[in-house]
Order: C-alpha cells, then structure tokens, then sequence
C-alpha cells in the first residue's frame, strides 16, 4: 500500500526513464508487504519483570522461512493421561482461606478452582491426614495422654480437620466436584511410635494393623463429610526425621505394612483409594522400587510420589521404566520466601511443568497454597520460609510465582488430558498436551538469557513467536 504523494513521484520517474528510451532501467514498484494473518492460537503469557502475567495475546501465521528453533507436536504419539496440577491445601492454607470474609473467600476459591476465564482451575490437591508442619499445632485424630493407647481406635476422630479444613474443601468440592484429593500422613499417633514424640520416630510393628485401621477410618470419615479421597501416600517424606510433625519409616518397613496389613485391609474393606509409595526425594529410586520388585505389595499399590529436594527430575522415567505398570507423581515442591519471579518462575517450569511431566509424571503439585506475610502459619520445628503461592493477609491476596507456575497448566491442561510428543530444546524446554475436547496445548519457557524467537507448527499453519529471557507461555489451538 502506497501513500498518494509517493506513488505519484514514482509514476513520474517511471515515465521520465520511458521517454528516454531506456527500458532496462525501468523501475516497477515493490509489491507491497504480505498482510498480517491473525492465527487461531491463544497465547498466554508471564514474564518475569511482572509485567505480563498470564496476559492473553494473539500470535500471527509466518511464512517467512527462517532458521529458528521449530516446535513440532506429534498427536499420534502418546504418554501418560494428567490427573492433574495444584498445591497442597495445608491446615494453615485452610485457616487462612477460612478466615477471610465469606464475599473474598468466595472469590477466591472461584478464582483458584472455578472454570471461568478468570479462573485457574486447579485440579488437584494435596491435604495432610493430620497436622503437617504447616499447621499452627501438631495433632492427629488419636491423641492420648501419655502411657495411653486406644488399638480399636475408639477415640479417633476428626474433629481437628472440621474447624478449618473440611469447611474449605466443601466449599471447594462445590464449585470442582471432580477435584482429585492425595491425603498424606506427617506422622502417626505418638503413642504407635517408637519414642512417643511428633518429630521422628518410627511405627512400632505391634501397631501396624492399628494404623492400617487409622487410614480406614480416616477415609471412611472424609466419605461421611461429602469428601472423596482419591489416592493416599504411606508417609510424607519417610527419610526425614528432622520436621514437626515427622517420622522414619524405611523401604522394607514401607513394603511390609502395604503388603501385609494396608492393602489387604482396603481390599477386604472394599477402599478403592489409590496407595502410592515412597513420597520423597528422587535421589532414592530404590526405595519404591525394591518395594514393587515384591509381587505381593506391588499389587496393592497405583504407583510412586516425589519431591525433588534432591536427585535428578529425569529419574522419575527410571522408575517408570522399572515397573512400566504403575504411574508417577510429583507431589511436592517449596519456594522459599519472598520468592523470586527471576529464579523460581524458569526453575520449576524447566523441572517441573515440563521436566515431571515429559518424564510421565501424572501431577504437579506445589508446596502449598496460602500463607501469610511472616510465612506462616507453622508448627515449633516447621518449615519458617515456606512460601505460599498466594499470600493471604485478611481479605488480601497476593499472587506469588507458585500461582503461576501451576496456573500455566492447569487452565489449560484439564485432567483426562494425554501428553503427546513434541520435540525437546534446552532454549526451549516445552511440553505438549491433547485435551479431552480436541485442543492442543504447549507450554514453554524461554530459558536464555535474551529474546529469542521460536516457531510452532500448528494444526493449519506455522505460527513465529518472540518470547522475552525466562518467559514462560502457553499456546493453545
């Protein structure tokens, strides 16, 4: 497109050069610019200066060829069906969600677990069977004073959870009812345990076949509150002896109470919960490994639970490929306070949103939903640094790097989603998904130091996108 002044100076030159006879230097106008073809892609983007956080765009069809680094999604190859991506809803995540007025929590939750535009929708979520150390005390469903037990477990009760954190899961469970809960013990009840404390320890044998009661009861009194328990881990990090509340319990004591007390007590008493093993760091595949090399365990279990303090992300393919039968969590990760958009948002997307992920994990879940401006709340010997991905202060809230990074897939990535195959890139660490209703996304960081630009091949045409250093974006078509 031509403006009126400068292609009447180009006729002009055009007829001088003519009357001149000189043909071969006649002059022919450019063609003008191809126009812009607006592509059918969403493209959600957060960076780490804050300013666009998961600020939705539009991207343009390319044509031009060029020599950067190409996106290509293979539908046809498939892995493993997501059950989704969220945060552990700890009894302080719950306290403060609780306490906040009804109008704030109400949006909220509609915010964290709705289906809107607005809304995240978190589908997955992690809760503590008893106190975890982000509680404001120790507790569990059975406490005694001391020199007590109770092996029918006729004091067990929940009434600890019903002050904070049944009210929020029913709220929750109203608005998502197929949200899928993982329920995690920190510790058993001290007077199971070898030295009668919260901190460390280990479950006397004696009272193996009580505490496979207690998960039990425990599900069956989360079922009487209108509450699902989907799956269960055995222990919360079973190596750690140093948390508030904690305790030890190692591979052959792990595989012994699966196979022969908790997994033949769920089948008898017909518990369809999932039992899934280990729930700790992936510098020890062992661990569950050498429990499902037992046949007998191995069949009452669903699969493994990890958290990355330490080993490798792409050990959890190891495990995989040992038992290619059962599945792969990833169930837990910190930040620590007052977070860093700049380091953490490029760490976990590269580890985690597409590290676990490509290495079969079925969740990703952070560690933990809410806390306060001090980091709390938290037991005596609790996590004092552990952010929240939001922060609640009052009816305040404040959206914290976690938020995002779990947010970048679970508004897109709806449980029932499969991972399918696209090709890898350390510029460009992405993963890619097929939705249950036909939709393709990809999710990538752009884990440079500069603005790069990469290409996607689409279902129609090409698309060329400029992403800035340590972006993170979601495409979906």
């Amino acid at each position: 497109m031509f403006k009126i002044k400068e292609t009447f100076i180009l006729f002009s030159l055009i007829f001088t050069l003519q009357a001149c006879g000189g043909k071969e230097d006649e002059v022919t106008p450019p063609p003008p610019p191809p126009p812009v073809v607006e592509a059918n892609v969403d493209f959600y983007l957060t960076t780490p200066d804050q300013v666009n956080l998961l600020k939705k765009t539009t991207v343009g069809v390319s044509s031009d060829t060029n020599t950067n680094f190409t996106i290509n999604v293979s539908e046809g190859t498939t892995y493993q069906e997501m059950d989704g991506f969220g945060y552990t809803l700890t009894g302080g995540s719950a306290m403060l969600i609780n306490n906040m007025s009804s109008s704030a929590r109400a949006s909220l939750l509609q915010e964290l677990f709705g289906s809107a535009e607005s809304s995240i929708g978190v589908s997955y979520l992690r809760i503590s069977i008893g106190a975890s150390d982000l509680d404001v005390k120790t507790f569990s469903y059975n406490d005694l004073p001391s020199g007590q037990t109770d092996e029918n477990l006729n004091n067990f009760s929940l009434n600890q959870d019903k002050i904070n954190l049944i009210p929020v899961l029913k709220e929750i469970l109203a608005i998502n009812p197929d949200i899928k809960i993982l329920a995690t013990p920190w510790s058993a009840p001290t007077w199971m345990k070898t030295n009668n404390n919260t901190v460390g320890g280990q479950l006397l044998e004696k009272y193996y076949g009580t505490y496979a009661n207690y998960f039990v009861k425990y599900i069956r009194g989360m079922a009487s509150e209108g509450i699902s328990i989907d799956a269960i881990t055995v222990q919360n990090e079973p190596e750690n002896p140093y948390n508030n509340p904690s305790m030890v319990m190692n591979a052959e004591q792990q595989k012994v109470f699966i196979r022969d007390y908790l997994g033949p007590l769920f089948s008898t008493e017909n518990i369809s919960t999932k039992i899934i093993l280990f729930d700790h760091n992936l510098d020890n595949p062992d661990y569950p490994i050498s429990i499902m090399d037992d046949a007998v365990a191995k069949s009452f279990v669903d699969g493994s639970a990890f958290h990355l303090y330490a080993g490798e992300i792409s050990t959890l393919s190891s495990v995989k490929n040992a038992h290619p039968d059962k599945n792969v969590y990833f169930t837990e990760q910190w930040m620590q306070a007052p977070g860093n958009f700049y380091g953490d948002m490029p760490w976990h997307i590269r580890e985690l949103t597409v590290g676990a992920t490509r290495n079969w994990s079925k969740t990703v879940l952070e560690w933990n939903l809410a806390s306060d401006p001090n980091s709390g709340p938290h037991t005596n010997g609790g996590c004092e640094e552990c952010l929240g991905a939001i922060t609640i202060d009052g009816n305040n809230v404040v959206r914290n790097p976690a938020y995002y990074t779990v947010a970048h897939s679970s508004k897109f990535v709806p449980p029932g989603s499969v991972r399918i195959q696209s090709n890898y890139s350390s510029e460009f660490p992405n993963v890619a998904y097929k939705t249950p209703d036909d939709k393709i996304v990809v999710i990538v960081l752009n884990d440079s130091d500069v603005q790069k630009a990469l290409n996607i091949n689409v279902r129609s045409e090409p698309v060329s996108v400029t992403m800035p250093s340590r972006g993170v974006a979601t495409f979906v078509w």
